[in-house]
């Protein structure tokens, strides 16, 4: 693994485009199926997706977070738009809902059971489906570009597809879970089925939000009260658990969890990747810490390692991202990263993972 110290470019980021293109949709597998990892085959699967600039043999591929969709003008405006990273002027942008998500992709309940439960699903049966995507839109190579669960999806990107990825960027993620997010997984997942219809996926929601804050950014940003007798990140918490509970699906909440904490590649296979590889820690994360995400880039050939120093944990990189964008910009595009990070530049939002 080598740190950069090359100087990052200058950037200036500018509004993203007001008219996003329209989310569009796939069918695959529609002759041979889909063999799923846990053995079942599926046909006719379906994939919901968003494109960004003019079509091409070579794109920019972004994977989204846990309950991310594929409108990344929606979650990620940092990152896309004219001079930034994931510049539709420049660069063919797609992103794709992931294989049991629920924002438009074929879902758990589309999918084959096994003893009456949802058949598991793995993080490489979603680059699959993601490749069979590339094929269908006759892209040849791809930069990839992943944070949080979007990060480890990058990591089987990386071994499922090695022929069509010729670099990655992986932001606070690491190539495997701990026990630590395992356990909150396992948490969460245990939410949803002592309270299913909604209530559980409001707990599991309050569970996870905790760990994608820090103790500091909490403090900074909800001390006090916002109504009488009611501390501010109670409501916080509250809203955050009601607004999931009204957009996204516990079973999918379910499947996409079981594939990050199953998904477990050893020593070797990293070892494998021959691509550069830019991975990015952030100092306050308690859900992946920057030294667990650093080890995991150690084992990397050609990994370079930079670290976003901020006080709002994991969700800091859509909240408070201060040079990550232009890092990345300048990594997707041969320059190199390094060099101090930026003064905080704000420290509200957090809500568009």
């Amino acid at each position: 693994m080598t740190v950069s110290t090359r100087p990052a470019p200058a950037f200036v980021p500018v509004a993203p485009a007001a008219d996003p293109a329209p989310r569009r949709s796939a069918l695959l597998f529609r002759e041979a199926p889909l063999l799923l990892d846990c053995g079942r085959p599926v046909n006719d699967v379906r994939v919901a997706y968003h494109t960004y600039g003019e079509a091409r043999e070579d794109a920019t591929l972004v994977l989204h977070a846990l309950t991310g969709t594929s409108a990344v003008h929606e979650w990620w405006p940092d990152f896309l738009g004219e001079g930034r990273p994931l510049d539709p002027a420049r660069d063919y942008v797609i992103c794709a809902n992931v294989l049991g998500g629920c924002a438009g992709s074929t879902g758990p309940a589309e999918l084959p059971q096994i003893a009456g439960q949802d058949a598991p699903l793995s993080l490489r049966d979603m680059a699959r489906v993601g490749r069979a995507l590339l094929e269908h839109l006759g892209v040849r190579r791809v930069r990839v570009v992943g944070a949080s669960m979007g990060g480890m999806l990058a990591y089987a990107w990386l071994l499922e597809c090695p022929d069509l990825v010729e670099r990655a960027v992986i932001v606070a993620a690491p190539a495997r879970h701990s026990p630590w997010a395992i356990g909150l997984n396992t948490a969460a997942r245990s939410a949803i089925r002592a309270a299913p219809g909604g209530e559980g996926l409001k707990v599991a929601r309050q569970i996870a939000m905790l760990s994608y804050r820090s103790p500091e950014s909490l403090a900074l940003t909800q001390a006090g009260q916002r109504r009488p007798g009611v501390p501010a990140v109670t409501s916080y918490l509250e809203y955050q658990g009601e607004k999931l509970q009204a957009r996204f699906c516990e079973r999918s909440y379910l499947a996409l969890t079981g594939a990050m904490d199953a998904f477990s590649p050893g020593g070797a296979d990293l070892r494998s990747v021959q691509v550069p590889v830019l991975v990015v820690g952030i100092t306050s994360d308690v859900l992946y810490p920057a030294a667990e995400v650093r080890a995991c880039a150690a084992e990397l050939p050609r990994a370079s390692y930079w670290e976003l120093d901020s006080p709002h944990g994991h969700d800091a990189f859509l909240m408070d991202p201060q040079e990550l964008p232009q890092r990345v910009a300048a990594f997707l595009h041969g320059q190199g990263v390094a060099g101090p990070p930026a003064p905080p530049t704000r420290a509200d939002g957090g809500e568009r993972r």
